[in-house]
């Protein structure tokens, strides 16, 4: 490894870092260095605004809507 980085973690993040560690066998700094890739390369929730406009058929303004359709 060629870079070297201290963080601070919190009780709840040390207690689970340590207990996966006992459970795995692995060292923590794997587990870290693995989550770490996970995050990267898990895409990112998109936006739900980039949607905004792209369903038909509802009220262009759903805050006017007063009460629920009957049909």
């Amino acid at each position: 490894m060629s870079h070297t980085l201290t963080v601070r973690l919190t009780k709840e993040q040390a207690e689970w870092l340590q207990q996966t560690s006992r459970k795995t066998g692995l060292p923590a700094g794997r587990i870290v260095r693995e989550q770490l890739d996970k995050a990267r390369l898990t895409p990112r929730n998109e936006s739900i605004l980039r949607y905004s406009g792209a369903i038909k058929g509802l009220p262009r303004d759903l805050s006017a809507r007063k009460g629920f359709s009957t049909k």
